[in-house]
Order: structure tokens, then C-alpha cells, then sequence
């Protein structure tokens, strides 16, 4: 049964100081209370126990007395006393019935029949609790007879009720210490945490919390801290290079449009304004693909991406090539002679990766446009089955990226100029976008040397499930039903 909102909510609200005490209050008043009813049944059952030796002494001398032929009213003649008060010792048949000179006994038949079990047996009756013990025995005449001796228990409820009150007064009163002594430990407890928390809010960017000597949970929580702060610092100091990078860059090609367009108020000369329109729309090209690309970049980082699907890498490596060959190269992505690459095409079969459509032509954009801007003459692209994985490589002719730059070239605003043969025109940020949508998607990306001698980037991604009518095309390569279209 799960506890009421009301409750859940109020024990949420407290503090873990009070929730820790009232936790350990509580289980000390159990307990202890538990400890004092098994106490004081314990009282009982010793008050009891001694009752009972002195009522199994009386009857050991009334059955030696019946044994030896003395007439049953005549086995205890006189009360004996004992611990309790006296003892009562009477002779009854295996019904109950008195055969003493005494008044009959009136006992019920359960109490009967537990007595010639030779049991003890506590009777409550309006008068106080009385205590039977009994014991069957054999007369010489060769009859069955039960001697029975009781006594009165004075004073038992009254010792058990004050022993009860006494031991469950001393046992509140020793979960009243058991809870005082909770809150103390649990504040004494809690105090290095406190500082610890004084010290974060306080704590200036690049510094550390201190570390506890002991190696306890306070000195795991300090270093998980200090990692979580290191992190941090490390974020923001991305985000800074990053917010500096991307304002220095949008700068550039904001400032050449202005310029541009002062110049061209400014003089007006209808002889320049094509030529400077043709420089407004190239510098707008290049801040629209740049906003493009940290506006990627942010998303990537936030972890928006839309759920995994297979896509086909040689139809969306298809489209990327279509795409390349009609955009126009405003940017500076054809070679130095003016003469775009040939960008070739190479996969066995179909090839399904997990990973969005949007993504894959992101990463097929960008990796397309960085080989064409460096390649001279052909550009490769092989999409390759891998087990588990599915492989892209892009191979340019160009000049190659020197071993020591091959992971550097995948931060973010880096460009190697003199390594890659001149000005590019980019951002830097192409196959920074890769790296993330790539890994994004527990993939992996690297850059090798081409079989031409010019820069190989390799993308691993997740093998996909092709979709029904792949596999029905290729168990059948002849499908009646056409192409993919009617399936």
C-alpha cells in the first residue's frame, strides 16, 4: 500500500537531518517497545515459573501420600503456603469430579483436559487469576485419579501492569535519547557537507574544492565535485573560444558586405555593380553557410536529434553528388584553375547505416564540399559494408593533411592553410559538424592519407535493419512487382 500524497509530500520537504532522526526515533521506539512487551511477558512467565515449583512440590506430596493407600480426603489436609499465598490441593477423578471432602471444582473441559496433560495452567477468574498445575496418578486399587493443586496469583496483574508501565516509560524515555542522539550525529555528520557546500558557492572559476585525508563517501563527493567543476570550467571555456570564434567569423563576410555596399553608395559606377553584387551575394552565401553550420553545431551539442531510422547510403551519397554538381561555387570550393573535380561513386550493394536523412546528407554535404576544394582532378566516395558498421570514405587527390593536424582538423574554426595549398574561403566548422553528427550517433570519424596521396576521411556509423523490400530484392533480384516504388 503506497503511503498518501499529503505524507510523501511533507517527508519530501524536510530537511535529510530531520528525515534521518525521525527515521531513527522511530525504529528506537519500536524496538524498545518491542523490548519492553518481551520484558514484561518475561516478568510474567517468571512469576509464573515460580508458582509452579511450589505447586509441583505440593502435589509430589499429595500423589506420594495417594500412592501409599492414605483415602483421597485425607491426602492434604491442611493448606500449604506458598510464594503466591496457599496452596490448594484437591483429588478428582479423570472427569473433574471432587472425591475429597472439598466442594466440586466446576472446571470446564479444556481446563480438564490440559490439567491431565500434567500442564499449568493460569484460569482468569472474577476473583484474580489462579494458577492449576495437574497430575494424573494410578491409586493402589488400581483407579485413575488427578491430583490438582492451585493458588491465587495475588498481586500478578498488578506487578505485570506496573512492570509494563515502568518498562515502557524507560523505554520512551531511551528513544527520547536514541533520537536526540540521531539529530546530533546526523548535524555532526552533515556539517562537512555543509562546508563543502559553502566552499562550491564561494568557490572562484579554475579553483578546487579540498579533499577530505579520510577515504570516505565525503572524499568521493569531493572529487565527484571536483570533476563536475572541471567539466565546467571546461564547457565555459569552450563556449567562450567558441562565442569568440563564431563572432570573429561572422564578422569577416558582415564587414565586406558593408563595405561593399558603402563603396557602391558611395561611388556609385554602373560599370562595378555587377561585379559588386556578385561580391554581396558571394560574402552572403558564405554568412548563410556559416549560421547554417553553428546553428548544426548547436543543435548537435544540445542532443537534438531525431530518432535513428536506416538510411540508404549510396541513394543519400547519390544525392549529395547531384547537389554538388549544381551548386554554384561561390565559395571557393573549385580548384585554383577553376575546373571542379570529378567525383566518382564506388559501392557493391546497398548499404543501410542508423542514423537520420538529414543527418547523413549533412555529413555527405560537407565532407563533399571540404574534398572538392582541395582535390585537383577526382574525388572518391565509397560507401562499404563493415559487420556491425557501415563505412564512407572520401578520398581527395590534394595535398593531404599532415600526420600531426589529422585529429586537429576536426575542432572547431580549424583551418590548415598552408598545409592544404592556399585559402580555402570555410569557416573551419565542416568537419567539426561531421565529427559531432557522427559521434552523435556512437559512430566513429578519422583521417587517413588516400590511395592518390591526398586526405581520406573515414565515418563509421552503426549498421541499419534494412527495410522489407531490401530483403525481399535481395533474395529475389528479379522482383515482379518492379522497384522499390511498389513495395
Amino acid at each position: 500500500m503506497n503511503p498518501p500524497a499529503v505524507l510523501t509530500g511533507w517527508w519530501s520537504r524536510r530537511s535529510l537531518r530531520v528525515r534521518i532522526t525521525l527515521a531513527v526515533g522511530g525504529v528506537a521506539v519500536l524496538a524498545l517497545g518491542a523490548l519492553a512487551w518481551v520484558a514484561a511477558q518475561l516478568i510474567g512467565i517468571t512469576i509464573a515459573g515460580g508458582v509452579d515449583v511450589e505447586l509441583a512440590k505440593a502435589a509430589a506430596a499429595a500423589t506420594g501420600r495417594l500412592t501409599e493407600g492414605v483415602p483421597e480426603d485425607s491426602v492434604m489436609p491442611d493448606a500449604v503456603d506458598g510464594i503466591s499465598g496457599q496452596i490448594v490441593v484437591r483429588v478428582t477423578d479423570t472427569q473433574g469430579r471432587a472425591l475429597d471432602d472439598g466442594p466440586p471444582l466446576g472446571l470446564d473441559s479444556n481446563l480438564l483436559h490440559r490439567l491431565t496433560e500434567s500442564n499449568a495452567v493460569t484460569e482468569h477468574g472474577p476473583d484474580g487469576p489462579t494458577r492449576w498445575l495437574g497430575v494424573a496418578v494410578v491409586a493402589p486399587d488400581g483407579s485413575h485419579r488427578l491430583i490438582l493443586a492451585s493458588a491465587d496469583l495475588v498481586g500478578y496483574p498488578s506487578v505485570l501492569r506496573r512492570g509494563a508501565i515502568g518498562l515502557w516509560f524507560a523505554a520512551l524515555l531511551a528513544a527520547v535519547g536514541v533520537t536526540l542522539a540521531a539529530w546530533t550525529a546526523a548535524g555532526l555528520a552533515l556539517r562537512p557537507v555543509d562546508r563543502m557546500r559553502s566552499a562550491a558557492v564561494s568557490l572562484p572559476p579554475g579553483e578546487r574544492l579540498p579533499v577530505p585525508t579520510p577515504k570516505d563517501e565525503l572524499r568521493a563527493l569531493a572529487v565527484e565535485l571536483n570533476e563536475l567543476l572541471a567539466r565546467r570550467d571546461n564547457a565555459s571555456a569552450r563556449l567562450e573560444r567558441f562565442t569568440g570564434d563564431a563572432a570573429h567569423e561572422l564578422r569577416s563576410p558582415v564587414a565586406a558586405i558593408r563595405a561593399q555596399a558603402e563603396v557602391a553608395v558611395l561611388h556609385p559606377d554602373p560599370e562595378l555593380v555587377e561585379e559588386t553584387l556578385r561580391s554581396v551575394a558571394t560574402e552572403a552565401a558564405r554568412l548563410s553557410e556559416l549560421v547554417s553550420d553553428l546553428l548544426a553545431l548547436a543543435r548537435a551539442d544540445a542532443g537534438a536529434r531525431p530518432p535513428a531510422s536506416s538510411v540508404d547510403l549510396l541513394e543519400e551519397a547519390d544525392k549529395a553528388i547531384g547537389r554538388a554538381e549544381v551548386t554554384v561555387d561561390c565559395l571557393g570550393t573549385a580548384p585554383v584553375d577553376g575546373v571542379p573535380p570529378e567525383i566518382e561513386l564506388v559501392t557493391p550493394d546497398p548499404v543501410w547505416a542508423a542514423a537520420s536523412p538529414g543527418e547523413v546528407a549533412l555529413v555527405l554535404d560537407n565532407l563533399l564540399a571540404n574534398a572538392r576544394r582541395y582535390a585537383s582532378a577526382k574525388v572518391r566516395i565509397s560507401v562499404l559494408p563493415a559487420g556491425r558498421a557501415v563505412r564512407l570514405l572520401v578520398d581527395d587527390d590534394g595535398p593531404g593533411v599532415p600526420p600531426e593536424d589529422r585529429r586537429r582538423v576536426f575542432d572547431r574554426f580549424t583551418r590548415l592553410e598552408a598545409g592544404r595549398g592556399g585559402v580555402s574561403g570555410g569557416a573551419g566548422l565542416g568537419l567539426a559538424l561531421v565529427a559531432a553528427l557522427v559521434t552523435g550517433r556512437s559512430g566513429t570519424v578519422r583521417m587517413t592519407t588516400s590511395p592518390a596521396g591526398g586526405a581520406r576521411v573515414e565515418v563509421r556509423w552503426p549498421a541499419g535493419e534494412p527495410p522489407a523490400w531490401a530483403r525481399a530484392a535481395a533474395e529475389d533480384p528479379w522482383p515482379v512487382a518492379g522497384p522499390r516504388e511498389a513495395w
